[in-house]
């Protein structure tokens, strides 16, 4: 049975940074793609970041050159390093493995003075 738990979430200022983790287990973490997706407040959940097994990234445009997602498979874990935060980066982010469509219980940030 697949497990994801994201840590890191919190309330932070505009400009300011976090930094997500999400620990799997139950599957072979070095060989599947991991996700990061944000839901905001009466919207549809929606891919963040996203890297492959190979170490290979993409962002939405929105966040890319903000965000940096990365991963060890050593620890089966993959970070989300969020800089610059805007209001508009609220909401609770969720890792996920799309080859099981497993997900997390998510974790809230909130980018507010």
């Amino acid at each position: 049975q697949v497990q994801l738990v994201e840590s890191g979430g919190g309330l932070v200022q505009p400009g300011g940074s976090l930094r997500l983790s999400c620990a799997a287990s139950g599957i072979i973490f070095s060989i599947n793609h991991m996700g990061w997706y944000r839901q905001a407040p009466g919207k549809q959940r929606e891919l963040v970041a996203f890297i492959d097994s190979g170490g290979n990234t993409a962002y939405v445009d929105p966040v890319k050159g903000r965000f940096t997602i990365s991963r060890d498979n050593a620890k089966n874990t993959v970070y989300l390093q969020m800089n610059s935060l805007k209001p508009e980066d609220g909401g609770v982010y969720y890792c996920s493995v799309p080859a099981t469509n497993s997900w997390g219980q998510g974790t809230q940030v909130t980018v507010s003075s």
